[in-house]
C-alpha cells in the first residue's frame, strides 16, 4: 500500500475530508429542524427522500466494506496495484453512517407530520424494488467466486444512479409549485459545500501520488461530487432567482384564528352580533 509523499498534502487531504463530513453531515439537520418547527413535511418531496435513503445505504455498504475488509482491499490492490492508496477515508464511512441515520429520522417525520396529499409515487416504489432485485441477483453472482470488490462496485454504481435521479423529483415539484417553501435551502448550501470539499480531497490525493487512479478507482465518489454540485446549483437557482420567497407574506401564528369565522355560529341573530361587535361611542 502506498504512503503519502508530502505531509502538508496529507494534512490538507484530512482537512478536506472532515470538512466534507461536517458539510454533508449537518446538511441533513436544516430539513429535520424545519419539519419539526412546522410539524409538517408539505413541500418536501417523498420520492426524493426514499431515493436518498437507498443511495446512502448503498454508499455505506461500499465505504464500510472497502475500508474495513482486508479481503476486499487485497482485491482492490490486485486490480489497481499495490502502489495505490485505498480511495475511501474514515470520514467517508462516518458520513455514510450518519447520513443513513438522519434519513431514517426524516422518513419517520414523513410518517408522523402533516403531509397534505403527498405520498410515494409508484415510480419511486418501482425503482426501489428494482434496486433491491439487482442487489440480490448480484450477490448470488458474486458468491461462488467471492468477487466482493465487483459486488461493492455495483453498490457504488447504484448509489451514483440514485444521486443522479434523487434530486429530480424535488426540483420538478419546485417547478410545478413555483415555490421552494418547505424545502430547506440551508441543507442545499451545505450539500453543495460538501461536494466541493469531497472533490478537492480526491484531487489532493492524486496530486500527492502523481496518479489519477484514485479517480477512476472510485468513480462513485467523483460522480456524486459533480452531480451534487450541479443539482444543488439548480436548487439554489430555483430558491434565489426563479422562485424567491415573497417578502412581507407571513403565516399567522395561530392557524386556528385563520379558520375561525368572522361571525360566530350561535343562536344570537346576526344583526345583534354585528351590533355587539361595534364599540359603543363615548358620549
Amino acid at each position: 500500500m502506498a504512503s503519502w509523499n508530502s505531509v502538508p498534502l496529507e494534512v490538507i487531504y484530512q482537512v478536506f475530508g472532515w470538512l466534507t463530513f461536517i458539510s454533508w453531515g449537518i446538511s441533513c439537520y436544516p430539513q429535520v429542524i424545519l419539519n419539526f418547527r412546522r410539524k409538517s413535511v408539505v413541500g418536501l418531496n417523498f420520492d426524493y427522500e426514499i431515493l436518498n435513503t437507498i443511495k446512502h445505504w448503498s454508499y455505506l455498504i461500499y465505504n464500510a466494506s472497502l475500508f474495513f475488509s482486508p479481503v476486499i482491499q487485497k482485491q482492490y490492490f490486485d486490480k489497481y496495484g499495490y502502489q495505490q492508496m485505498i480511495p475511501v477515508a474514515a470520514n467517508d464511512v462516518a458520513f455514510s453512517t450518519h447520513s443513513v441515520v438522519m434519513n431514517l429520522v426524516v422518513l419517520f417525520q414523513l410518517a408522523i407530520y402533516e403531509r397534505g396529499n403527498q405520498k410515494f409515487t409508484k415510480y419511486a416504489i418501482s425503482i426501489v424494488a428494482i434496486v433491491c432485485l439487482i442487489y440480490s441477483i448480484c450477490f448470488f453472482i458474486a458468491l461462488p467466486s467471492h468477487s466482493w470488490l465487483w459486488l461493492i462496485s455495483i453498490f457504488n454504481s447504484i448509489q451514483v444512479c440514485m444521486t443522479i435521479i434523487k434530486y429530480f423529483p424535488q426540483a420538478f415539484m419546485n417547478f410545478l409549485r413555483k415555490s421552494t417553501d418547505g424545502f430547506s435551502i440551508g441543507g442545499v448550501l451545505l450539500d453543495f459545500s460538501g461536494g466541493v470539499f469531497n472533490y478537492s480531497q480526491m484531487a489532493v490525493q492524486s496530486i500527492d501520488q502523481g496518479s489519477w487512479v484514485n479517480f477512476y478507482g472510485n468513480m462513485g465518489k467523483v460522480l456524486i461530487s459533480l452531480v451534487t454540485i450541479v443539482y444543488d446549483s439548480i436548487l439554489m437557482l430555483q430558491h434565489y432567482v426563479l422562485y424567491p420567497e415573497k417578502k412581507g407574506v407571513t403565516c399567522s401564528k395561530n392557524y386556528k384564528e385563520i379558520k375561525q369565522p368572522l361571525i360566530s355560529e350561535s343562536p344570537i341573530p346576526i344583526d345583534q352580533q354585528i351590533k355587539d361587535s361595534v364599540p359603543a361611542q363615548e358620549v
